[in-house]
């Protein structure tokens, strides 16, 4: 017998209170989208490049010189 990609998922009942859960969990409202509500310049975060990270883009050809 072949078993099928979808075997393994969770029962309808069980993976409609997952849904559920996780929208009880959820903030009501997002973030605004409006320009006048972040009147100020963020600065960007800064970005470190450890030296693994180095090491294995430079090993796959990504020099970040």
């Amino acid at each position: 017998m072949t078993q099928l990609s979808h075997d393994d998922l969770s029962s309808l009942q069980e993976m409609h209170a997952d849904c559920e859960a996780v929208v009880r969990h959820l903030p009501a409202t997002g973030p605004s989208l409006r320009y006048e509500d972040y009147p100020r310049d963020v600065a960007k975060p800064e970005i470190e490049i450890t030296e693994a990270a180095t090491r294995i883009a430079n090993a796959l050809q990504l020099h970040l010189d």
